[in-house]
């Protein structure tokens, strides 16, 4: 007897050790689209835990069958918090794709594919009306939107999602498994379109780095700052971190501002800027708000309106400059729409149609899709340049209808879907001869 007791008290101390752990998982997960800037292209981005190859075979949608395949490439991340966990960012684009056509899809390798998804090419040229969902601040607890988000999408409301900064609250928190659950639960959104991105203060952790690898978008600043065309509209996604983490470097501050710059003179060209006259710039941080608390944009000499001390690397008159038509905000818990507005003085149109040939840029605040910190309270009296506050849990759409008219609503999740706010933009001359 005590023979079998000395037996059974070995193998309890040694079968863990002969027991051999089980390999990484190559089962592809956190499956995201983005729009490389090329109609007949999109990039699809994934993960897994163990080295394997990065193939996506897709055909036609109906009738679904997987004809044609794509091989990209995997780049390991490191996270930087302790246990330095290690996972493949799978990267492949497609091309070849015709406008307009639904496609089908699967991503992975022989020994693990994903489920099958599904997307629309977007158009090409600039004559058709390109849709999106807008919205920032979602996290992995409390994104109260992101049902509403998903519903909408299935029901194919969106051509793309711009998400204006911070992710999950934070990607980086408990090793990363923070933001491999968000982007576990973004996946039946950013699958199906595009997931455009920018980045928030929530991501600045370790230099970006979760941001930066996890998310694939277009120019190779790994998506601090970046631009494309769509529809009749310029789109221009940038940093308002790099002003406040400057441990990472002035450099980043003058490097995005030569680029906005050289951007939005380019899409200023006369030729470009009769074929795609909106410009819209989606940044985190906005220059203004009259939210209750002490954001950089409750100042009067905001940070992002005016720049570095003394003044340098302003963005209000830059945007204003190159007659940027549209801003995009977040960062603020609530839903804010401004009158036309430049150096605190209101440019209406008119005051029957103020967004009718307004003589400035028009700022939107979209920063309450729901994440643990909740809604942002405002102070009691409005600003003067304050059109409407709204704080409740939601988010925006935006249509860039033609090449005069723009759209765009916010949609209340605490009214189960009421549109809560709207207004027509309504644009008749171009760039900053339609400030003057």
């Amino acid at each position: 007897m005590q023979d079998l007791r000395g037996l059974a008290c070995f193998v309890c101390l040694w079968l863990p050790q002969l027991q051999t752990e089980a390999p990484p998982s190559v089962d592809p997960e956190q499956v995201h689209l983005s729009y490389p800037g090329d109609p007949s292209s999109m990039t699809v981005t994934w993960t897994t835990f163990g080295q394997a190859d990065s193939l996506v075979e897709f055909g036609p949608d109906p009738p679904g069958a997987f004809t044609l395949w794509a091989r990209g490439r995997a780049t390991k991340f490191v996270d930087g918090g302790k246990q330095h966990r290690t996972m493949y960012i799978h990267r492949v684009v497609l091309t070849g794709l015709l406008s307009g056509r639904r496609y089908a899809y699967r991503c992975g390798s022989p020994g693990s594919w994903s489920r099958p998804f599904s997307f629309q090419a977007l158009g090409g040229g600039s004559d058709w009306s390109p849709r999106f969902a807008v919205f920032g601040d979602m996290g992995q607890q409390n994104p109260q939107s992101l049902p509403r988000l998903r519903h909408d999408t299935e029901m194919g409301l969106y051509d793309l999602i711009l998400h204006v900064g911070d992710f999950a609250y934070d990607l980086d928190t408990d090793n990363a498994l923070v933001g491999d659950e968000f982007m576990r639960k973004i996946e039946p959104v950013a699958a199906l379109v595009p997931y455009m991105t920018c980045p928030g203060n929530h991501e600045q952790r370790f230099n970006f780095s979760n941001y930066r690898a996890r998310f694939s978008m277009p120019g190779g600043t790994e998506g601090l700052w970046y631009s494309w065309d769509v529809g009749p509209a310029h789109i221009v996604s940038f940093s308002t971190e790099v002003y406040f983490y400057l441990e990472y470097g002035q450099q980043l501050v003058e490097e995005q501002f030569a680029w906005l710059v050289e951007d939005l003179q380019a899409a200023n060209r006369p030729e470009r800027r009769k074929e795609r006259p909106w410009i819209v710039t989606m940044g985190h941080r906005p220059m203004y708000c009259s939210n209750n608390d002490r954001d950089d944009c409750t100042r009067h000499e905001s940070i992002i309106r005016r720049g570095l001390d003394p003044h340098r690397y302003g963005l209000e008159d830059l945007f204003y400059k190159y007659g940027v038509d549209l801003e995009l905000w977040a960062h603020e818990h609530s839903y804010e729409r401004l009158w036309p507005v430049y150096d605190y003085k209101v440019y209406n149109g008119s005051t029957e149609a103020p967004y009718t040939n307004p003589g400035a840029p028009v700022h939107i605040i979209t920063g309450s899709a729901g994440c643990r910190e909740r809604l942002d309270p405002f102070v009691p009296e409005p600003r003067g340049w304050s059109a409407v506050r709204i704080e409740d849990y939601g988010y925006a759409r935006l249509q860039i209808v033609n090449r005069t008219h723009l759209w765009l609503e916010q949609v209340s999740d605490d009214q189960n879907g009421t549109v809560v706010d709207g207004l027509w933009l309504i644009k008749e001359r171009l760039g900053l001869p339609a400030w003057l």
